[in-house]
């Protein structure tokens, strides 16, 4: 009988990388994605010596529109299918909103969201009817909190892909499917190198950081027992909850006075 197989996007690094070895060690194949291919080689060998599972390398961007149905595609002319889906890849995008470039925020939607919701599209159905499957979008923190300034839109994707997950929850249910939505924190990562925000959010406690390994611990866990949002660790789940309970113009003014530790408002130079 064949291994499960679980579709991770964004496998290259990260809280991404992290996942594929938990899935890997509970004893998945995976379907690796990303736009590194030598990552997902170097990842694939890895699990196959650790975990003796078995793993297909597809490189791709998800910014483009064609690449969900490429991805399925590929996926089906292995003669697999997916049992997990596993909506990790992502970015941020720093400056506000009017100085970054209309075709870098739609590349931003595409892969953050459409891409995402595509893939659910995509394979959600066949999970209902062999009546097993598991759904796990990486949202954030964010998506439970204000929004910022800077970085505009990815608070409202991350709360997006929340409800979005939310709701996927409910419909699954009574097939077999569980949804979760994982809202990790700061984790130690390539994220904040590759957006730039890297010498502000080092400056921040250590209570804020999470490491990859323990947000893939709880995510697997959580996704397994159907918990529709996911927060790791001990200080977001406070602070989640506190920010939640605060009036909204208290909750707004606490994210101002925040925004500039946490958020880059200039733009990249090469996307203004």
């Amino acid at each position: 009988m064949a291994r499960h197989l679980a579709l991770i996007t964004g496998a290259s690094s990260g809280i991404g990388r992290a996942l594929a070895l938990e899935f890997a060690s509970h004893g998945w194949d995976l379907a690796l994605v990303a736009r590194r291919a030598d990552r997902l080689d170097t990842l694939a060998a890895e699990v196959r010596t650790r975990f003796s599972v078995d793993s297909l390398v597809i490189p791709a961007d998800l910014s483009d529109p064609a690449a969900p149905k490429a991805i399925i595609a590929r996926i089906d002319a292995e003669g697999r299918h997916v049992d997990a889906l596993v909506n990790n890849a992502g970015f941020g995008l720093p400056g506000t909103f009017t100085q970054t470039r209309w075709p870098d925020q739609a590349s931003f939607i595409q892969l953050m969201f459409t891409a995402c919701a595509e893939l659910v599209h995509l394979t959600m159905p066949g999970m209902q009817e062999r009546g097993f499957g598991r759904i796990l979008n990486v949202a954030s923190v964010a998506g439970l909190m204000p929004g910022s300034k800077g970085h505009t839109l990815y608070s409202a994707v991350k709360s997006a892909l929340i409800k979005f997950s939310q709701s996927l929850h409910l419909e699954g249910e009574d097939d077999g499917v569980h949804a979760t939505a994982l809202c990790p924190g700061f984790t130690y990562s390539e994220f904040h190198d590759v957006n730039g925000t890297r010498g502000l959010v080092s400056k921040l406690p250590k209570r804020w950081w999470l490491t990859a390994e323990k947000v893939a611990a709880d995510a697997y866990a959580a996704v397994e027992r159907n918990q529709p949002v996911c927060v790791p660790g001990l200080w977001y789940k406070f602070l989640t909850r506190f920010v939640q309970l605060l009036p909204t113009p208290m909750a707004v003014g606490m994210m101002r006075r925040q925004s500039a530790s946490i958020r880059r408002t200039d733009a990249d130079p090469d996307s203004a």
